[in-house]
């Protein structure tokens, strides 16, 4: 039998035994005869019935029992506990409004009123009459007279349309600005007549957009944006309201869903190019020729749904304003931190020496997400992560929630764990509003809330933009076979365009003609685009060829520089401000460096890393280099940012160098491969002048990046035309520290390697790192331009013989070839040529060293892996006429690192009769061994094989 909850106001309970018995005996008179009993004791039978009790309560029920109370009065009320209840019922609507909210534009939820209502804090309609507004809504609209008018504004406006959650934020200023605004209506805007007209009339063209396309291309994948129709005049919204303030750019990332439509109608993008894409007929021809539209190619293009644009927009003042809607392959939400990436660089200037100046307000970012994946993808909390560290931040995104309250066929509840998708950014503190995007107007004014909260806070918002999605996951799809009840009611569901027409109607603001015509003249004005596309394919390129930049190799720049330079540089780097206090073993390690120039000494890796920063700086180049402990570097190598002992202030002797003409910052990174990767190759996208480097923490932490490397970083010029130069640093090198601190998986960036698309380098000495990174900076701004790989060293960075000496970085420059010293001087004698790479080659120039009798023997190391050094490779071997095999020798197994990549090459070169064969790891499923004593065993076992003659 299910128990009832104990009411402890009810006055039975306290009567026991005897007294017990009296009362029924008096109840029993009651009965009777109602006046026969005293006043008192009758007036309780009329309020509270038969004194039946409930079944004895143990203490534990009794405790269980209170916990489902909203709240407790005391046994005597008072003034002040009715005031107290009527603050806490105030409290509840402001934070459980939401539960009940109209917010479904398909069903009207069950809505959670409990925690709202008057008798659940034992009031009544009077108590709250005599309750001041101001204890209950201090910012009421002047027509709130008592407490009772409060509570009914309070229940209106929390629980209609637009639906608040903002308990999360803990600033007590953020929450008293919020309430403000909600509570005083002073954020919700107040629409002219004609401001509803066009309204309508946006609408009308979103729709009218999605059926001719629906009519005319039946079957094509488009990704409607219908049922979230709402999403374009929200946006349009967000553009007035930034370039009202005068903000210079405005990016924005989404997936699919009515990407086209955004295209067409926020950014611009003329009809005729869109239908020439779903007629596979040539576009380019219709690019606006004012240039207020920037539309970028690759040379094998992308779905149409993947392209992005970029408009510029003047208001009355003449400033003039960006808007870019970046382009993004199918993995969903991996575009987010790459347009965060873009928005810190439209923010930055970056212009002088020390720390780049950022200015908030330049710029913000529109993050669009699935209601599926804004719970589903990891990359969305880590990208909410970056949004308040000082190396990220962005001054505040607003992220709008498609909300299809469905994924692909996949309903809510089997894709998250929570009440709504918008959830998890409540663990960043982030405000959320929730609104039904068949109300276009309350769309607008959650627009104008988070534009105006983003202004004043510099914090993300959230908008859950609640809609449906009128046909399948695409065109092609039929929901009813998986999702048969939502699209029941979809299909019976008129759009929003028909319930906003019919609104404006019933209000005398537009007649039914007017809406007739509105909409003939939007499909006349699609139809007329229509007809001025080529029906025919013919200059469609078939062959896609990159472009002559790309096709050719970089070109030969100058990266050596001068040695009094140099000199002076480096000292500079060695002096500290006066009561500096440098930890004293790192001030010895670091003036070791001091008098390298005057004395042609060695330099190592992480010093050739830092002149080269310096002399990069002098030349007017920014630099940015951010990753996992990078400041210190992992293997405390670079100390780019130096701490005072005694106060821990930070001294960046980079900031200090004469001459320098742009700034440098390093900035350690969240735990957080993905969203890094991707922010900084959005930075260096949007200012292609800058220097940005991403270090991972060891080369294979770059797996959690794969999705970057994959549909960005390798691909992303051919698909979109989109340049980069960004350099990604891949601590890589076998040292008997297991499977996961190996390899950087070297393979995986050959195997991606075509058409130029990046370089992919394996180093072994220092100056070739001085002069690869001063080839990048010298051709981040040309044509030729691609991004750069290197697998950078572990035991390397201080051993002497990958140093380099000082002349090494005046007159010499980055070599795709080394040949080992001491070698190869007798080229009759030789008949075995090894080629190899990286960290393997200084170990067996190691052994080279405690050697005789080599004279059969050359060595040649690959430093320049992709592209391959053809002609360089060809030259060597010629010069060994008798040479009998090519061998290349690597750390890793034979299914992993470059010899699947190589075999081919050193086939196609090597001579008639000249074997090409493999030194290395066997085939294995783990990149290493995890004991170090097998692990050097095996290492020695390779350098052996490499070195011994056969008989």
């Amino acid at each position: 039998m299910m128990a009832k909850q104990t009411n402890y106001a009810q006055p039975w309970s306290q009567f026991y035994g005897p007294n017990l018995g009296y009362v029924i005996e008096m109840y029993e008179q009651y009965l009777d005869d109602p006046n026969s009993i005293d006043p008192e004791l009758k007036q309780l039978f009329e309020q509270w019935g038969a004194p039946v009790l409930e079944e004895p309560v143990s203490p534990a029920d009794d405790e269980a029992a209170k916990t489902h109370q909203t709240f407790r009065l005391p046994e005597t009320p008072t003034v002040f506990s009715k005031l107290v209840a009527a603050v806490k019922l105030a409290d509840s609507i402001r934070h459980y409004g939401h539960l009940a909210a109209d917010t479904n534009p398909l069903v009207k939820k069950e809505k959670k009123l409990r925690r709202l209502e008057l008798d659940e804090y034992d009031l009544t309609e009077e108590d709250l009459k005599r309750i001041p507004v101001a204890f209950l809504c201090p910012h009421a609209p002047a027509h709130v007279k008592n407490g009772w008018d409060a509570i009914l504004h309070l229940r209106k406006i929390y629980t209609d349309k637009i639906a608040f959650e903002f308990s999360q934020v803990h600033n007590l200023e953020e929450r008293n600005w919020l309430i403000q605004q909600i509570e005083s209506g002073a954020y919700y805007p107040s629409l002219a007549n004609k401001e509803r007209v066009a309204l309508l009339r946006r609408l009308t063209e979103v729709e009218g957009f999605e059926k001719f396309i629906h009519r005319t291309y039946v079957g094509q994948k488009r990704f409607s944006i219908e049922g979230l129709d709402a999403m374009v005049p929200l946006l349009d919204e967000l553009v007035r309201q930034a370039i009202e303030h005068e903000i210079d750019a405005v990016n924005i990332g989404m997936a699919h869903r009515g990407r086209l439509n955004v295209l067409a109608h926020v950014l611009g993008k003329p009809y005729e190019m869109i239908f020439a894409e779903f007629q596979h007929a040539e576009s380019k021809n219709f690019i606006p020729s004012e240039g207020s539209v920037a539309i970028t190619y690759g040379w094998t293009g992308d779905v149409k749904y993947h392209l992005g644009a970029a408009r510029r927009l003047r208001n009355k003042s003449a400033h003039t304003m960006r808007i870019t809607l970046a382009n993004n392959p199918s993995h969903l939400e991996v575009v987010n931190p790459v347009v965060l990436g873009y928005t810190r660089a439209a923010q930055e200037d970056r212009t002088k020496p020390g720390v780049p100046v950022q200015n908030t307000d330049a710029s913000f970012a529109i993050l669009i997400h699935g209601d599926a994946a804004f719970p589903g993808q990891g990359i969305v909390a880590e990208t909410l992560n970056l949004s308040q560290l000082r190396g990220y931040t962005t001054g505040g995104t607003i992220h709008i929630i498609a909300n299809n309250m469905i994924g692909f066929t996949t309903e809510s509840y089997d894709s998250r764990s929570t009440t709504y998708a918008s959830d998890m950014a409540k663990g960043f503190e982030v405000p959320i509003v929730h609104v039904n995007a068949d109300d276009p107007e309350a769309c607008l004014a959650a627009a104008c809330l988070a534009f105006a909260y983003r202004q004043r806070f510099k914090k993300d918002f959230v908008i859950d933009l609640i809609g449906y999605r009128r046909f399948g996951h695409n065109e092609m799809d039929e929901p009813m076979a998986t999702n048969p009840t939502m699209y029941a009611i979809i299909n019976e569901h008129p759009t929003v365009r028909q319930l906003y027409a019919q609104k404006l109607i019933e209000k005398g603001i537009i007649t039914e003609r007017e809406v007739d015509e509105m909409e003939q003249e939007v499909a006349e004005r699609l139809k007329i685009a229509y007809e001025r596309v080529p029906k025919n394919e013919d200059e469609l390129d078939f062959i896609m060829d990159p472009p002559k930049p790309v096709v050719d190799r970089l070109p030969e720049v100058k990266t050596g520089v001068a040695k009094d330079v140099l000199h002076r540089v480096n000292e500079e780097l060695l002096q500290f401000p006066d009561g500096f206090n440098v930890f004293n073993k790192l001030e010895r390690i670091l003036k070791r460096r001091s008098g390298v120039f005057a004395q042609n000494g060695k330099v190592d890796w992480a010093h050739a890393e830092i002149l080269a920063f310096a002399t990069i700086l002098q030349d007017g180049v920014p630099i940015r280099l951010t990753g996992q402990d990078s400041q210190r570097g992992t293997f405390a190598q670079r100390h780019l940012v130096l701490h005072d002992v005694k106060t821990g202030e930070e001294y960046v002797p980079l900031h200090h160098i004469s001459g320098a003409k742009a700034s440098f910052v390093v900035y350690n990174s969240p735990l957080t491969e993905a969203a890094v990767l991707g922010y900084e190759y959005g930075y260096n996208v949007y200012a292609p002048e800058t220097l940005v480097l991403w270090e991972a923490q060891f080369g294979d932490f770059a797996n959690m990046a794969q999705v970057m490397f994959d549909q960005f970083i390798s691909s992303g010029r051919a698909k979109w035309g989109q340049k980069s130069g960004l350099v990604m640093l891949l601590p890589h090198g076998y040292e008997g520290q297991g499977p996961e601190h190996s390899s950087g998986r070297v393979e995986r960036f050959l195997q991606l390697a075509a058409e130029n698309n990046w370089t992919v380098a394996n180093l072994s000495t220092a100056a070739q790192y001085f002069h690869i990174l001063r080839r990048q900076a010298a051709l981040l701004t040309r044509e030729e331009v691609r991004p750069l790989i290197i697998m950078t060293p572990k035991s390397l960075l201080r051993h002497p013989l990958a140093a380099s000496d000082a002349e090494a970085f005046v007159d010499g420059a980055f070599s795709p070839v080394l040949e080992q010293p001491g070698l190869g001087a007798d080229a009759g004698k030789v008949e075995r040529i090894v080629f190899g790479t990286g960290k393997l080659m200084i170990d067996l120039a190691e052994q080279i060293g405690k050697m005789e009798g080599l004279d059969w023997l050359h060595i040649v190391r690959i430093e320049e892996l992709y592209p391959f050094p053809e002609e360089a490779v060809k030259d060597i071997i010629a010069r060994y006429p008798n040479v009998k095999e090519l061998v290349w020798v690597q750390e890793e197994p034979k299914n992993m690192g470059a010899w699947l990549y190589m075999e081919p090459r050193l086939r196609a070169l090597a001579p008639e009769g000249v074997d090409v064969s493999y030194i290395g790891r066997r085939r294995r499923a783990s990149p290493a061994e995890g004991d170090p004593v097998v692990h050097r065993k095996e290492q020695e076992r390779i350098i052996r094989c490499a070195l011994t003659k056969h008989e």
